[in-house]
């Protein structure tokens, strides 16, 4: 058991980098309070926002756009580390909360935003925070799906070996989870939140310039900058809107993830080195501190506490024999329930849906909902063919990986419908399909996700197995078959759902592409939902939500879910 982390007997002299990292500390404790105070100011329902497109205003734009978006990711990671752990060790708890997980992602953006907006805003009556609660909350959709479901497989995939360790160790399920789960899951976890970080600049325009009760309401941010740009077709303030973004991706990534990447790469599952570690600067300024490593004690001191209190071991009961007649009774049991439930769902569209559409309207959404996914399927496969070898010539070169990441991290952010200027010029001057070409600015954020998800899971590839690779003499399409493939698998399957799911989120902006006095509309569910949400009509957006939560949960069940069982009980790296 480790030592207890015990406090000084007397507060140590700062050292010279104490004098710089304090002032910058309490200079950005200063910034964030004083945004905050900004961000919740009074607000009325139908009051106009002061917004203006001077860039000198960027800064201050920019502030409120991360500060909405870190409040995001706080949020994800709590939901990540509680549903994803719940989901992965409880097998009736699964049966529910991954289909729901599967619904909540199919859900698009615009329908937290119809849905969340008013509730928020009840709950800050006259107060900015109402909104500003339900960008965050509309952020937080983007970032949390992606987490949660690559850390539940993570625990499902925990080697056996090491699982063999802790049942020896007789480790209870907290010391469990904190000293082998989490730490053999963190590799993947720290790529996919950066994934989700910059997926989450892709949907910040949608959610910072919001529709309540027919009049647009646009918070002080980004994305907000970015659709009045757009409105007023200025495209030099897009272009200070992308260099903006671009010197925020580098900050954050200088100042977050790159020190976090170097912290987590002690959690590799190998032992052998497998290229130099990464570094990060601010990492090992901060860790050269004296005051500052003071922080750390108070968290260390209650982590080490709550392994002291849970670490009581487990009871060891004997097998039960008979323990299977009653478990495939209680499946029996559950599985009653959820098709009772389902029943139930279906007798109530059935009253409901003919009296408002007619079944003729809910069969042309469902063809509709057929050629969305086609463009999918085919556009995760195309997505696939072109990142998975990528991202594997990537992430077996550790130096290049660290000097492509903040590229990708851009690209990932960027805004597709920055693109919708030359989209619309492109296919109206040369008389274009607009059916196909609209199609790639569904992939075109979501397509990132595939590719860290294989960077991810390629640098994690234990050092061992890659030697005996080399000592077997692997080479080409038989190493690719032995080694690659099957020890990338589980993080491109994450990463192939996900973009699959962001892909038919995208398809509500990609379906519509405007600019000026110029509309094209491509065939598809999601120009459905987004002319019916233009329009106002609340029930056909629920029925092309509904309809699109179908088609994904579907998919999911059938393909990826199928898939993740594969990467289980065949290819694991053990």
């Amino acid at each position: 058991m480790a030592q207890l982390p015990v406090f000084p007997t007397r507060l140590p002299l700062p050292n010279r980098r104490d004098l710089i990292a304090l002032p910058l500390v309490l200079g950005l404790v200063f910034i964030v309070a004083w945004a905050s105070g900004q961000m919740s100011g009074p607000y009325h329902p139908g009051e106009t926002l002061p917004l203006t497109l001077d860039p000198v205003a960027l800064p201050e734009y920019a502030l409120y756009t991360v500060l909405r978006m870190a409040a995001a990711l706080a949020l994800s990671i709590l939901f990540t580390l509680g549903y994803a752990t719940l989901a992965a060790k409880n097998r009736y708890a699964e049966r529910i909360l991954i289909p729901v997980l599967d619904v909540l992602q199919s859900v698009p953006i615009l329908g937290y935003l119809s849905i969340t907006v008013a509730g928020f805003m009840a709950l800050f009556p006259g107060s900015l925070w109402g909104v500003q609660m339900a960008v965050i909350f509309a952020v937080f959709t983007s970032q949390a799906w992606n987490m949660t479901f690559s850390l539940y497989q993570s625990l499902k995939t925990v080697p056996r070996d090491l699982s063999d360790a802790a049942a020896t160790y007789q480790l209870p399920a907290w010391q469990r989870f904190w000293r082998l789960e989490l730490p053999f899951a963190m590799p993947g976890l720290v790529w996919n939140t950066m994934m989700s970080v910059s997926g989450g600049w892709f949907f910040v325009v949608a959610a910072e310039a919001i529709t309540v009760g027919g009049h647009q309401v646009m918070v002080p941010g980004v994305g907000s900058y970015i659709a009045l740009a757009i409105e007023h077709r200025d495209l030099a303030a897009i272009g200070w809107a992308i260099l903006t973004m671009l010197l925020v991706i580098l900050l954050y990534d200088a100042l977050l993830f790159r020190p976090v990447i170097a912290w987590a790469d002690k959690f590799r599952f190998d032992t052998a080195t497998s290229g130099p570690a990464p570094t990060s600067r601010v990492l090992d300024f901060l860790q050269r501190t004296r005051l500052l490593r003071l922080a750390a004690v108070v968290p260390g001191l209650l982590w080490q506490l709550s392994l002291r209190l849970f670490a009581t071991p487990p009871v060891r009961r004997p097998a039960k024999p008979a323990a299977g007649g009653w478990a495939r009774g209680a499946d029996l049991a559950f599985n009653i329930m959820l098709g009772a439930l389902l029943v139930a769902v279906l007798i109530a569209v059935w009253r409901i849906v003919p009296a408002d559409f007619g079944w003729a309207e809910v069969g042309h959404v469902f063809l509709l909902g057929l050629v969305t996914a086609v463009r999918v399927f085919a556009l995760v496969l195309l997505a696939s063919l072109i990142w998975v070898p990528v991202g594997l010539w990537i992430g077996q070169r550790p130096t290049l990986a660290r000097r492509v990441q903040p590229l990708a991290q851009f690209l990932a952010a960027f805004p597709a419908n920055l693109l919708f200027p030359l989209v619309v010029v492109a296919i109206v001057h040369y008389n274009l399909n607009v059916n196909i070409w609209t199609s790639p600015l569904m992939i075109l954020g979501s397509q990132w996700y595939i590719l860290f998800n294989v960077i991810g899971g390629a640098a994690a590839l234990p050092g061992e197995l890659r030697e005996a690779s080399r000592n077997l003499g692997l080479r080409g399409w038989l190493r690719f078959k032995r080694l690659l493939l099957p020890g990338v698998f589980q993080a491109y399957v994450t990463g192939a759902l996900t973009a699959s799911g962001g892909a038919w989120n995208a398809a509500i902006v990609a379906e519509v592409v405007s600019w000026g006095h110029h509309t094209l509309v491509a065939t598809g569910l999601g120009a459905y939902i987004a002319q019916a949400t233009a329009a106002g009509n609340v029930h056909e957006v629920a029925l092309g939500i509904g309809v699109m939560a179908l088609y994904v949960i579907g998919i999911n069940r059938f393909v990826w879910h199928r898939l993740y069982r594969l990467a289980e009980t065949r290819w694991r790296l053990d």
